[in-house]
């Protein structure tokens, strides 16, 4: 009877182990879902502050760029000159066959279509320049 009441009270404090465990994790978890949910907050109400002011100009909002974008971006903005689709491509970390260059090309071309861009010469992409206003013409 003895040996059983050993291996029930072994049991025992394994079981509380496990449930002390187990509450540091709910604490843990609990503590980055509220920051989560904070940031998500924050990101809600910079993005209708974002767009208040342009449905009350009548200009379409700013779309976000989509996945992928950001980091062509952040390797350009890296990079002292410009860089091809395939400099992109090993920036990332991705293959190098045609059908990653060729991914990474079409990015970079939709970029330079929304002005984030530029492409200088044929195939090289660099963060596009703000075009310099033109100067006042001076009356005399």
């Amino acid at each position: 009877m003895r040996k059983l009441l050993d291996k029930i009270e072994t049991r025992q404090r394994l079981v509380r182990a496990t449930a002390e465990r187990l509450r540091d994790q709910i604490a843990r978890l609990t503590e980055q879902l509220t920051a989560a949910e904070n940031t998500l907050r924050r990101l809600e109400i910079t993005h209708q502050t974002i767009r208040e002011p342009a449905a009350e100009d009548g200009a379409p909002p700013p779309e976000p760029l989509p996945s992928g974008y950001r980091e062509i971006l952040a390797a350009i903005e890296e990079a002292e000159e410009g860089l091809r689709a395939k400099d992109i491509c090993q920036a990332l970390g991705l293959g190098t066959e045609p059908r990653h260059t060729e991914s990474a090309r079409a990015k970079l071309k939709r970029l330079v279509g929304r002005g984030i861009l530029a492409e200088p010469e044929p195939g090289l992409f660099t963060h596009a320049k703000p075009t310099p206003a033109a100067p006042e013409a001076n009356s005399h």
